[in-house]
């Protein structure tokens, strides 16, 4: 392994020594590495080591001076990893003391790549609508047309008068779909038949009630059915008044949509010129898709091409032709889903998170679907999944641990203490941190990125809950915060908040001080000074003993796994476990038990059926109510099944190790066949179902009396009985 550091033209105070021991390399300091300091750059790109490069500013570069360089690696077989310690440590007051914190982001640096997982593939011919005003679909259209294959469905507007493009228009209930396989239906009710009208305009001359605009579609409430546009129209044929609904359907790959975002008539732009008049179509007008992640391919300008922005997209339009690929951001197990149990709903937090409507609901196959190409990869469902069913897979849970733990080992081991891990977005995220750092170069009033403060990019800030942040805790992280920056889903946020809560409830309870789990939002660069002061807080009691365990494939495994080394490091634990307290958790909590009534519950067990996590057992041996509540995951399926709604939940986590335990929840005399004595139920099971068929005609006399059988000797009473009508006897 080589690393290249460099201080940027003595603008960080590096300390090349303290480095080198922290990753057992020996480091030179470069002053200029992307200019006067360039050949040493050169010659380790000769060399067959991974390279890390301290620098990011300079990425694009040192890049192409790799290219360029004679017997260097081909950057396919050995990629160069860069790094950012100038802005998240280097520039800022903090700077001297941030040596520490740079080594752990070299550390993490040098870790091996993710391993490949699936991937969901893309193909797009470059099939383009554009759904929007007359005129401002064709301003859009011009700029792609020369790559994509352009449709224009019009929802008003003037047009141009040269027909450059098909132009379709009608009622648009909905689009559905992604890039390569939008399917888009609507429904043509309007008089004027686009595909054979020649913009003659005379139909729009002859109309007394100006019904007709240059989108040459009738509004049918100001027609007074003068049909002087069909006078007008006859040696065209365009115009039909009895023409019958009907119904398209047709497959697009990119779908631009400049729509309001609330629904609404289009602005009146009859006349070139302006001026009064009708341009409406009937139909939707406010945008194909409402949720908060919208499909891949699809994309909405509100706003029309205002600003550079819209220019942008149009530029990404562009090059949205061939095939595409990403990762499968998911895995599912759906025998550990904790969604529904015969077509009962439990756990439903995954399908009501999701921000791009991509898991939807399979009751009568107890699951969940998760649709792929729809799957923006924010990883929020995986989260607030209680059973760990949905894990992460891009970087696995593995990963994701090892490189928690290499960070904060190497922080630790290069002298730090107190380190507060800011998780952040690898885009937005990174972007703000990184004019904090400027800020503070240029600024000695802004204090910069704490010495002690690691950032930590992901691809989403939801993709962590509360088996990376207690792990974290338990490696030695002082805090964990979570930088938003307003581009998440608002049920992000409020899923994040609730489950810290969670988190902080534990470690305060076995007697942690300080706030350790906190929500940082932050939307633009006004908004420094007041993350430059949530940096800058008091650290937080952390652990005395760092943990050594690897963060497992199974949630709750890694769960258990940080709670038990808490339990242990915890001064307070030992006394409050031989109590048997529990700590009371919040009700997003994934931890819990569960109450039963014993005056109502029957002992069906049909709680311990739709129990997905083994939580909730029988006893072969005597009616027995059992549960063991380290694997209870308060999805609530036994108290939906639960026919006597007997059964409350209770989120908590109970400090002996009784939580590992069986214990028996409710248990009931058994009742015993009245021909054999053999025990086949319970007594107030059996009586419940003797009140309440006693009054019903099929059940009197003997076949009231048969009911207090075990199955064997009901059939043999019913064979031996002389009074039953046999089918011989008909």
């Amino acid at each position: 392994m080589t690393t290249l550091i460099c201080n940027c033209n003595q603008t960080m105070p590096l300390n090349p020594k303290a480095l080198g021991e922290a990753l057992d390399e020996d480091l030179t300091l470069h002053t200029t590495l992307c200019r006067r300091d360039a050949p040493a750059f050169q010659k380790a790109c000769r060399s067959s080591d991974d390279l890390v490069v301290a620098c990011t500013q300079e990425s694009r570069l040192f890049t192409e001076l790799s290219e360029q360089t004679e017997g260097a690696v081909s950057l396919d077989v050995r990629p160069i990893r860069f790094v950012n310690i100038r802005e998240t440590g280097g520039w800022g007051r903090e700077a001297a003391q941030a040596t520490p914190k740079m080594a752990a982001l070299l550390a993490a640096a040098r870790l091996p790549d993710a391993e490949p997982v699936p991937t969901v593939t893309y193909k797009s011919a470059g099939r383009l609508l554009i759904i929007g005003a007359l005129e401002d679909a064709e301003r859009a259209a011009a700029l792609v047309a020369d790559v994509l294959d352009v449709t224009l469905f019009a929802t008003g507007g003037a047009g141009m008068q040269a027909r450059r493009f098909p132009v379709i228009a009608g009622d648009l209930p909905q689009v559905r779909g992604w890039l390569g396989a939008f399917d888009v239906q609507w429904t043509t009710r309007n008089p004027i038949d686009l595909d054979l009208c020649t913009r003659c305009n005379a139909c729009v001359a002859a109309c007394p009630e100006d019904a007709i605009g240059l989108d040459y579609q009738i509004d049918m409430g100001r027609c007074q059915s003068h049909r002087a546009c069909v006078k007008a129209c006859e040696a065209v044929g365009a115009i039909n008044f009895q023409r019958a609904p009907q119904s398209h359907s047709e497959k697009f790959d990119l779908v631009l949509d400049l729509r309001p975002s609330v629904a609404g008539p289009p602005q009146d732009r009859r006349h070139p010129l302006g001026g009064p008049g009708a341009a409406r179509v009937g139909g939707q007008y406010g945008p194909a898709f409402s949720q908060h992640a919208h499909p891949q391919g699809y994309v909405h300008l509100p706003g029309g091409l205002t600003d550079a922005a819209a220019m942008q997209v149009l530029i990404q339009l562009r090059d949205l032709v061939g095939e595409f690929e990403k990762p499968k951001f998911f895995t599912y197990k759906q025998k550990i889903c904790a969604h529904s149990r015969n077509e009962t709903v439990g756990c439903n937090a995954c399908v009501e998170i999701c921000s791009a409507l991509a898991i939807s609901s399979d009751v009568k196959r107890n699951q969940i679907a998760v649709n792929p190409n729809l799957c923006v990869g924010c990883g929020a469902c995986t989260t607030v999944c209680p059973t760990g069913a949905l894990s992460y897979a891009y970087p696995r849970a593995s990963e994701q641990g090892v490189k928690l733990r290499t960070l904060l080992a190497t922080y630790a081991k290069a002298g730090g203490h107190n380190a507060a891990l800011l998780l952040h977005s690898q885009e937005a995220g990174a972007a703000l941190i990184s004019d904090l750092g400027r800020a503070a170069a240029l600024d000695k009033t802004v204090r910069g990125v704490p010495a002690r403060v690691i950032p930590l990019p992901l691809w989403h800030t939801a993709s962590v809950g509360l088996d990376v942040w207690l792990t974290a805790f338990a490696y030695g992280a002082s805090q964990v915060w979570v930088l938003m920056t307003g581009d998440e889903a608002p049920q992000y946020r409020d899923a994040v908040v609730e489950h810290m809560a969670v988190a902080q409830a534990i470690v305060s309870g076995l007697g942690y001080s300080g706030q350790h789990f906190q929500l940082i939002e932050a939307r633009d660069a006004r908004d420094l000074m007041a993350l430059d002061a949530a940096l800058g807080q008091a650290p937080a009691q952390g652990v005395k003993r760092r943990a050594s365990f690897a963060v497992q494939a199974e949630k709750r495994a890694t769960v258990e796994l940080a709670i038990d080394h808490l339990l242990q490091d915890s001064a307070t634990h030992p006394q409050r476990a031989q109590a048997g307290e529990a700590l009371a958790l919040p009700a997003a909590s994934l931890l819990g038990t569960i109450a039963v009534n014993p005056d109502t519950c029957t002992l069906c067990l049909s709680c311990v059926s739709a129990c997905p996590a083994s939580a909730l057992q029988d006893n072969t041996e005597r009616p027995q109510l059992r549960f063991i509540e380290k694997n209870c995951v308060q999805c609530g399926l036994c108290a939906s099944t639960c026919p006597e709604n007997a059964i409350t939940l209770t989120p908590r986590l109970l400090l002996s190790e009784q939580r590992k335990q069986l214990r028996v929840l409710n248990e009931a005399q058994p009742y015993q066949c009245i021909r054999c004595s053999k025990p086949f139920g319970t007594l107030k099971g059996i009586e419940v179902m003797l009140g309440k068929l006693a009054g019903h005609a099929m059940f009197k006399g003997e076949a009231l009396e048969r009911l207090k059988m075990c199955g064997d000797c009901r059939v043999v009473d019913i064979y031996s009985n002389p009074g039953e009508t046999r089918i011989s006897d008909l």
